[in-house]
């Protein structure tokens, strides 16, 4: 049993090690040149893809009648992750070729395309990320992008070769195979971690949030599982505004704070309303509101004062007795459909309810009096018909 269950193990870490990410041949670099003796030339790589955390690259000298017995695409088969190449593991020796000729060349890798011209033009290595002096025959390296500041985040390599022939050509062969890390492929390295995390700072709903850093951080992890950066950034503006809303909200309420994100549209509705934009104010509260089912008793009390200075009075009506059913304590309603009644000419039903509740006060904290005097003044500053205010204000004589 015990060999058994040791075997299952090492399959099992193997499969594991497997699932972590894999060599991509489709964007293998795999170049023939020839070089003349004592010349030097330049061999770009096909690019690197997103997520490449290493890379193998084998460089092979031969003559003009010898051929490779296999590829560095074929070898890395065998080979389930990078740690067998740096480790030694089985398969990692024959990275090297299994021929070569007398040829030698020296050699430099470069990660911008100025350094590479530099080093082409005058054999100057300063801008180079890996210089091998030596003369080699052949070589073979796996590089980790993480150890080398150089190497981080490019999209392709230059490689520059120099040959030490005295007379003859040589037949120089480079073979560069990435490994594709399946987390680090998704592209959210700390720049576009930080990129995302500057865009949510730019959203309204941010200026009023008490636990900023939380909100970051939900925003971050919700758009991050869900996309890739290349996904993420190639959205139309109709679909990331439709997803940005989305992950606001999910995000506020992982952080508690749902609220302010609809806050944020009613205030926007205020505004519309002070500028007497009257039907634009209905709609945000409409749509951004009552549609998304994120309406409270109050919000019934707003959209029928829009109404109500819209001279929609009928709307307005049903409006706030749509609020008084959901909080029948709330007076403040009974004030508002007094208004109603005073400018449809149904004078006698406003009258009841001002003798009604006229030595009441107001969740405002104004008396039924003042609050009625306030409001007389605003719709008399909204154009509103102020031909029945005296009949209404002789209810308090």
């Amino acid at each position: 049993m015990r060999k058994y269950t040791t075997l299952i193990l090492f399959i099992s870490t193997i499969s594991f090690a497997q699932q972590s990410g894999y060599w991509d041949n489709q964007r293998a670099t795999s170049k023939e040149i020839s070089l003349s003796a004592g010349k030097r030339t330049l061999i770009k790589s096909e690019d690197l893809p997103i997520g490449t955390t290493e890379f193998v690259y084998r460089i092979t000298l031969l003559n003009d009648s010898q051929k490779l017995s296999s590829s560095l695409v074929s070898i890395l088969k065998a080979i389930p992750d990078p740690t067998g190449v740096s480790q030694g593991a089985a398969g990692a020796v024959f990275l090297t070729s299994s021929i070569s000729g007398s040829d030698k060349c020296t050699y430099a890798l470069f990660s911008t395309a100025e350094g590479a011209n530099v080093y082409l033009k005058e054999a100057n290595v300063d801008l180079a990320c890996l210089v091998q002096k030596e003369k080699v025959t052949k070589e073979a390296k796996l590089i980790a992008i993480k150890n080398s500041k150089c190497l981080d985040n490019i999209p392709y390599l230059w490689f520059g070769f120099e040959s030490q022939n005295w007379v003859m050509n040589q037949k120089i062969i480079l073979e560069i195979v990435p490994w594709v890390d399946y987390v680090a492929s998704r592209g959210w390295n700390s720049e576009a971690k930080n990129n995302i995390i500057s865009f949510a700072k730019k959203l309204p709903v941010t200026t009023n949030l008490k636990n900023k850093e939380a909100f970051y951080a939900n925003f971050l992890e919700l758009v991050s599982s869900k996309y890739t950066t290349t996904e993420f950034n190639n959205l139309v503006p109709i679909e990331k505004n439709r997803d940005v809303e989305l992950f606001t909200e999910e995000s506020l309420k992982k952080s508690g704070e749902v609220n302010v994100f609809y806050d944020t549209f009613r205030e926007n509705s205020y505004k519309e309303f002070n500028k007497g934009n009257y039907q634009e104010a209905i709609k945000i509260l409409q749509v951004d509101i009552f549609n998304k089912n994120r309406s409270t008793y109050n919000d019934y009390g707003i959209l029928g004062d829009y109404y109500l200075f819209s001279k929609q009075f009928t709307k307005a009506e049903e409006t706030y007795n749509k609020g008084l059913q959901l909080q029948p304590s709330e007076i403040d309603f009974y004030l508002n459909l007094a208004n109603v009644y005073l400018f449809t000419d149904r004078i006698s039903e406003a009258k009841e309810l001002h003798k009604k509740y006229k030595h009441e006060s107001l969740f405002t904290g104004n008396t039924w009096l003042k609050q009625v005097q306030i409001d007389f003044k605003e719709f008399e500053k909204h154009g509103l018909p102020t031909d029945n205010f005296k009949k209404i204000l002789r209810v308090f004589d």
